[in-house]
């Protein structure tokens, strides 16, 4: 059996370590003993980039945030959904030992090898509120983005005002979990939103396959009308 080796590691502000894990050639974040990000993720990853970013394929220069890095599986994902040279991908992440294990651990990730990628690890509310309408879709892995007093951001009111106000008429807010998140569904739509819910299947050759969660929220385009 080959053995789990902890590659890194770093104590975040609550005292918990967070570890970056290998076996097999695969790799993990472990929090508390449970996996964030890994092979576990992989598949609802992929499936919420392609659904979520399908509608804005044919944009011209598409313009899509994601929060939290985690292993950078998403992003991957994202920029190989999206092939526009004119594109922009941003990532929120304030774990700042994230990026420096993409550099160190995953050179070849979207990262490091994209242009169209720039991370920044600042952001309030009211910052990105002042995308003013321009995002095309806001992509998030329940397990890996980041949080405001132990909850996740689109938890918080203001965030999720801050993500509708930044999301042009038709943008898109994906959002993917290793489990449902109590009270989501409804807490989206009464941010305004239009929600489908949909279950994917992971590790299909599995005796029991899991199901994730995985949601899509769309800004209605009457949005923009109601504004003008």
């Amino acid at each position: 059996m080959k053995p789990r080796i902890i590659l890194a590691h770093t104590t975040l502000p609550d005292g918990s370590v967070l570890e970056l894990h290998e076996h097999d050639s695969r790799h993990y974040l472990h929090l508390h003993g449970q996996q964030l990000a890994g092979s576990a993720t992989q598949s609802a990853e992929q499936e919420l980039a392609k659904l979520a970013t399908h509608p804005f394929r044919p944009a011209r220069q598409p313009r899509i945030w994601i929060l939290g890095l985690g292993l950078g599986g998403l992003l991957n994902a994202t920029c190989a959904a999206i092939t526009q040279k004119k594109a922009l991908f941003t990532v929120f992440e304030p774990m700042r030992e994230l990026f420096e294990w993409q550099k160190k651990f995953f050179p070849s990730g979207s990262t490091i090898t994209d242009s169209r990628v720039r991370v920044i690890h600042d952001l309030t509310p009211s910052s990105l509120a002042r995308e003013q309408g321009s995002l095309h879709a806001i992509l998030l892995h329940a397990d890996s983005c980041p949080l405001e007093k132990n909850r996740l951001l689109i938890e918080d009111r203001r965030w999720l005002g801050a993500v509708h106000d930044a999301l042009q008429a038709g943008g898109m807010l994906g959002i993917s979990a290793m489990r449902p998140v109590p009270g989501l569904f409804t807490r989206l739509r009464r941010a305004g939103f239009d929600v489908a819910e949909h279950m994917i299947e992971v590790a299909s050759a599995a005796k029991r396959p899991r199901r994730y969660p995985l949601l899509l929220a769309r800004k209605p385009a009457s949005d923009a009308a109601e504004k003008e």
